[in-house]
């Protein structure tokens, strides 16, 4: 069948949704605010807008996510679409969500477009407005299928980072203790991290060295047929 005349066909509002990831020494963490319009005003949600005509769905979610938050140039991911008829009570809306990894040490003083911005541990997610609470739980099971297949867990870290702090991270992600030989191991068997001279001298007399993640060598690996894999 032909359409041949658009207006006839009903119309729906594109809704962007962002599930932001951040991560700290306390572990991993997703930024909510508190909705300050009807309908379910005064409650938890995801940040999120909606697409203009002139947009793509990634233009939308970026100019969205730093409208509200002042972020720019990280690391954002389209998820999954949301069209349960019901899932908006104010119109017919279907939500494209987002997920986004930040390192909240290096970003938290940009979130100052939020007054009502809070992060919450992702094991302490309050209960959300409409399939938001959905949304976070596949975030959540893409991140962990990602990051042990891809090497995204580098975006929330900070650019130097210690051993123990990566393992923190990826204990976070996967909800489980890891055995420290075996993940340093690991880690290191993947030879894209570039060991530094420098020391975090807050962890122990001794301190532990830094480490940075090796862009350039990552993606020349990845031209030989390398496979992260962690």
């Amino acid at each position: 069948m032909v359409l041949k005349d658009y207006n006839k066909e009903d119309k729906v509002l594109l809704a962007v949704d962002c599930i932001i990831f951040g991560f700290d020494e306390e572990g991993l963490k997703i930024l909510l605010i508190k909705r300050d319009f009807e309908p379910k005003k005064g409650c938890w949600s995801l940040i999120g807008g909606f697409q203009k005509k002139d947009e793509n769905l990634d233009q939308a979610a970026i100019r969205i996510l730093n409208h509200l938050t002042g972020l720019h140039d990280i690391y954002m991911d389209q998820l999954y679409a949301f069209s349960k008829v019901d899932r908006d009570p104010k119109e017919r809306t279907i939500s494209v969500a987002y997920y986004a990894l930040i390192d909240i040490a290096t970003h938290d003083s940009d979130l100052i477009r939020l007054d009502s911005a809070q992060w919450f541990s992702l094991k302490k997610v309050p209960s959300l407005i409409f399939d938001h609470n959905l949304m976070v739980k596949k975030a959540i099971a893409r991140l962990r299928q990602s990051a042990m297949t891809k090497p995204i867990g580098f975006e929330l870290l900070p650019e130097k980072f210690t051993m123990r702090q990566l393992q923190q991270l990826y204990e976070s992600i996967l909800n489980k203790k890891l055995d420290k030989r075996n993940f340093i191991n690991k880690v290191n068997s993947l030879d894209i991290l570039i060991k530094l001279e420098e020391k975090d001298m807050t962890v122990s007399r001794k301190g532990a060295y830094l480490y940075r993640f090796d862009k350039d060598k990552y993606y020349k690996k990845l031209l030989e047929g390398f496979s992260f894999k962690l």
